[in-house]
């Protein structure tokens, strides 16, 4: 099996400090080792009603301004500071990507020619974004299908195939929940997908939002391609994903875990492997042979 490809996903976990998110994307690409780092784009006016925008954040705790909106808009980086980041990544030796909730955002971080886009569970049903992504950007699209019934899910991918776009597509199996406990990351649905698109997209991943790593490896024993995970450096840091993100010590050991279960996922190439045959030699040599 070929090692899985990590993605730490800042999001907006950098407080709307670009420094800070530059440090997440060193941390990431020098310590995690990680393959991809992810942020989040928005353009809030678009998305939000008047009544969304104007209305008091539901934790204030964790608001960055007297309003939603304003919580929303000083969390967001510019499609200036989005290509700084672009080009940051390409410094430190790691993929620059960023989830879009909105056409406009989409047609914003398209002009910067990313390797890949990704379309959050929250998005995935904007047929618009969806269609305008196919006809103009030429990258891969990761498609998240957390809050996504079975019938969503079939429509999506005939939706990309219609387009001749779904050989770019990749699929996560996610829950859309902050954070998941256990027993409804219901990892099987991996097993589920695979048997159902994998030959009909690029490939499939899982996308999670629960505390630990266990799950992760479970995750790549399963078949997931792609491993996403939120990631922060520090987890008591005000703002609502930080609890259900990943610490950078998290981040690396997820990596290693997740790199060593699929180099372990194969089959013997001969009965007795080389490493064996030392061993055999030194306490087999007394047996009977039958």
């Amino acid at each position: 099996m070929k090692a899985p490809i990590i993605i730490a996903e800042i999001g907006c976990n950098h407080k709307g400090d670009l420094n800070i998110a530059k440090e997440m994307i060193l941390t990431a690409a020098q310590y995690c080792k990680v393959d991809i780092v992810k942020f989040q784009k928005r353009c809030n006016r678009e998305l939000l009603s008047n009544e969304e925008y104007n209305a008091p954040h539901p934790h204030p705790e964790n608001s960055y301004g007297s309003t939603y909106g304003e919580h929303r808009e000083f969390l967001e980086f510019t499609a200036e500071q989005h290509a700084e980041l672009k080009s940051y990544c390409e410094e430190m030796g790691v993929t620059y990507s960023t989830s879009v909730w909105d056409l406009t955002s989409a047609k914003e971080i398209a002009t910067l020619n990313p390797k890949l886009i990704k379309i959050p569970s929250a998005c995935n049903l904007n047929k618009k974004m969806l269609d305008w992504l196919c006809d103009n950007y030429n990258g891969e699209i990761h498609v998240s299908f957390g809050m996504t019934t079975k019938e969503e899910e079939e429509k999506i991918v005939s939706f990309f195939e219609q387009k001749n776009r779904a050989k770019d597509l990749v699929l996560y199996n996610c829950t859309s929940g902050y954070p998941v406990p256990f027993e409804d990351i219901c990892l099987l649905e991996l097993k589920r997908m695979r048997e159902q698109y994998a030959h009909r997209v690029k490939g499939i991943g899982f996308s999670g939002h629960h505390l630990g790593i266990a799950v992760d490896s479970a995750a790549v024993a399963l078949g997931a391609e792609y491993i996403e995970r939120h990631y922060t450096l520090d987890r008591t840091w005000k703002g609502t994903d930080h609890a259900a993100s990943l610490e950078p010590d998290g981040v690396r050991k997820l990596a290693r875990d997740c790199r060593a279960v699929a180099k372990a996922l194969t089959y013997k190439q001969t009965d007795i492997l080389d490493i064996e045959q030392v061993q055999r030699n030194k306490l087999k040599k007394n047996q009977i042979i039958w």
